[in-house]
């Protein structure tokens, strides 16, 4: 196989453990489907990963066979040699295009070449690589089906049977998510799970470079600096980069400094059809009301985190309160302060088997390529899942399982910050929330004073353009509702502005109208029990107004 120090590194490991005689059989999962640069001199090609691990990987082995369902069981190297084999389907007759005859056959060859080998040395160097395995060889997880179970067995063999690791025969599986493929391969300790990821921002700059001459307008205003576009772009996939930059080279246009954050969401949504989506963070923590303690403990994480001082940075945070409150909106207010992207986890649950593990697997990969990010989990009591595995398959426990590994992996330090929000934090799982995955605790409460109710209905009708002059404390404070959240006072500006318009009305004659007939969207026994839901899971108490910590009066 190539030299390791001219690979990238999953590739090198692939090389270090054939070398190495640790493993023959290599399943590659993750960003499978993408494009790679692929070696040699010349104008610079990119091709997809069965052509990167015949180019690059294998290009001594004499005999490499590839199967697909669509394509069937082919030779693409070494028709000669592999015709010599007495057992070789005869010249017109077709190739095996159902899995279990194309695994049956190739076994026979590899056991064949290996008894030549050993009876008078000739040694054939044999490389078999099986596109979309996860097609040929599923996981039916929760069923049996013998015929896929026999079939995976002899895959199975490939890497277990001494007659085969004896001989140089190499075998590659291609697979998006291991969850998606059989067990008895994907569990196998003497099949090595190697992990494709996304083009870290080197190897994209490495890219450009190589196609700058292919795309001369489209690059040119980031010639001999290839690590700004690299870098901004770090999370999308190379296929969705070269499909920009043809659509900007026939454009004759070039990509500008202003493209790069706008084209990133575009392609990573994209390449990740839907399962996450970035939250545009155009504001900051001044632009949230109130909250003073929490906003001071914000910006010194932020702080530290710019500094690259991790040593008390949080793994992640918590964000619980009443319905309304404006958890998203705190999110979107750190990650504008912050200045990193926000990335929201949506639809990853799926009805088909496998197919939940598979979309979080998808968005795991990603999230490695993004750089710093905050990973936003709304309603996060429902989507984390249970321990528990009744009544859906075993799937809710199999999400707590990957998420609770995914959020306590150190690795992450530095680079992702979980953010959970819930009004209803007692329905997370304890572990889910302990310190190492969430450390910080923020509780976000309604209004508790007059006050503070009429000084947040002042802020939002400002915004709505309908003013509150001072005064009008005075007129309103017998109207203002004992618990006021954001989402209810925005409701609330939106209906004073409507009657400013239709009715002729003063603001402040708006206001007093919609108050006298306001009506809570949240029960009052409700709003308590998540009121207290969220003083008990504060890490710290001066996240907590004096007035709710316990031991005070009942509010």
């Amino acid at each position: 196989m190539s030299t390791p120090s001219t690979l990238p590194a999953w590739a090198a490991e692939i090389t270090a453990l054939y070398e190495s005689h640790a493993a023959s059989q290599f399943v590659l999962h993750g960003n499978v489907h993408d494009s790679l640069l692929l070696p040699g001199i010349g104008e610079p090609r990119l091709g997809k990963l069965d052509e990167y691990v015949l180019e690059a990987l294998i290009p001594q082995f004499e005999v490499v066979l590839t199967y697909d369902l669509g394509g069937g069981l082919r030779v693409v190297r070494g028709q000669q040699t592999f015709a010599a084999w007495p057992s070789a389907p005869t010249q017109g007759s077709a190739m095996p295009r159902a899995p279990r005859e194309a695994i049956d056959l190739l076994t026979h060859y590899a056991r064949y070449a290996s008894n030549v080998r050993r009876a008078n040395g000739a040694s054939t160097r044999i490389a078999f690589l099986l596109r979309d395995a996860h097609l040929a060889i599923p996981s039916l997880q929760g069923g049996l089906n013998y015929d896929l179970n026999a079939i995976a067995l002899q895959v199975k063999t490939w890497a277990n049977e001494t007659l085969l690791i004896e001989h140089p025969f190499a075998t590659f599986l291609f697979t998006e998510n291991l969850n998606d493929l059989h067990p008895l391969i994907s569990r196998d300790p003497r099949s090595a799970n190697i992990r494709v990821p996304l083009p870290p921002p080197a190897q994209l700059a490495e890219t450009f470079r190589r196609l700058s001459p292919k795309y001369p307008t489209a690059l040119a205003p980031w010639q001999d600096r290839w690590e700004v576009p690299a870098t901004q772009l770090s999370g999308a996939t190379l296929v969705s980069i070269e499909s920009l930059l043809k659509t900007k080279e026939f454009r004759r246009e070039a990509i500008s400094e202003n493209d790069l954050s706008k084209l990133k969401k575009e392609l990573v949504e994209k390449d990740c059809q839907d399962l996450i989506e970035f939250i545009e963070a155009d504001r900051t923590l001044d632009d949230l009301h109130g909250q003073e303690n929490v906003k001071e403990w914000l910006r010194q994480d932020i702080a530290l985190w710019q500094q690259n001082d991790l040593a008390a940075m949080p793994m992640g945070y918590l964000f619980c309160g009443p319905v309304g409150t404006g958890k998203t909106y705190m999110v979107e207010c750190l990650a504008g302060e912050a200045g990193v992207p926000v990335v929201k986890l949506k639809n990853f649950r799926d009805r088909w088997v496998g197919s939940t593990e598979g979309n979080l697997e998808k968005i795991f990969s990603l999230l490695q390529a993004l750089g710093k990010c905050y990973v936003f989990i709304d309603e996060a009591d429902q989507a984390l899942g249970k321990r528990s595995t009744d009544g859906d398959s075993g799937v809710g426990g199999r999400v707590y399982s990957m998420m609770a590994k995914e959020m306590s992996n150190m690795a992450n330090r530095g680079r992702i910050v979980w953010i959970l929000a819930s009004s209803r934090p007692d329905l997370i799982e304890v572990d889910l929330k302990r310190p190492g995955r969430v450390d910080v605790k923020i509780p976000i409460f309604p209004t508790l004073t007059p006050e503070e109710g009429f000084s947040l209905l002042r802020a939002l009708c400002k915004k709505k353009q309908a003013p509150l002059d001072k005064e009008a404390f005075e007129t309103l404070k017998p109207w203002l509702p004992h618990w006021l959240t954001p989402g209810a006072a925005e409701s609330l500006a939106v209906k004073i502005y409507r009657l400013v318009k239709t009715k002729n009305l003063s603001s402040t004659e708006a206001a007093l109208a919609c108050l006298k007939d306001y009506q809570p969207a949240v029960a009052t026994e409700i709003m308590q029990f998540q009121i207290d839901l969220a003083v008990s899971e504060a890490s710290d108490l001066s996240f907590v107004p004096r007035e709710l910590r316990p031991g005070a009066d009942p509010v």
